[in-house]
């Protein structure tokens, strides 16, 4: 068996939505066992433990979240060179354009010699405004069928080896 470790964390819901949609994709695959943990639950043992991983955040003033950002700055150095090579796809849901959460994820997944295998998947609210940035946030239908289609790849692909 195969673990698909997804990191998420959400404030208003967003990223939690996605994660889980994405879970439930990895979960068709019966030869991976998707790990759905928050992100202050998980920690490099996690990580090492893991074979591939996705990385759910929110965007927050243009970056991922502090409790993602706390969580890789927890398990940085204990999967640091043990890692290497291992997949991993990044879901972030934003109220702009989310481009800096990403490239913020990609240099820390470069940094453990990560293979991205899918663009990051940016879900964009354009939640501009207090009230709209801090209130709970419904993902659309079809973004979380993109989500689902991204878990389940993620899971083929580790099961049939490819990454």
């Amino acid at each position: 068996m195969k673990t698909l470790l997804i990191v998420y964390h959400s404030l208003t819901g967003g990223a939690l939505q996605m994660a889980k949609a994405a879970a439930e994709g990895a979960a068709t695959e019966p030869e991976v066992v998707p790990r759905l943990l928050h992100a202050a639950a998980a920690g490099g043992d996690d990580v090492i433990a893991a074979d591939g991983y996705l990385f759910a955040t929110p965007e927050n003033l243009g970056a991922i979240s502090g409790l993602l950002k706390d969580f890789f700055d927890r398990s940085y150095y204990a999967a640091l060179d043990r890692i290497n090579g291992r997949p991993y796809a990044t879901l972030i849901c934003a109220g702009s354009d989310g481009a800096n959460a990403a490239r913020q994820i990609e240099r820390i997944a470069t940094g453990w010699r990560l293979k991205a295998v899918a663009e990051p998947l940016i879900v964009c609210t354009h939640a501009q405004t207090p009230e709209a940035i801090l209130a709970p946030k419904i993902i659309p239908p079809e973004e979380l069928a993109r989500c689902t289609e991204l878990g389940a790849a993620l899971a083929a692909g580790l099961a049939m080896g490819v990454f």
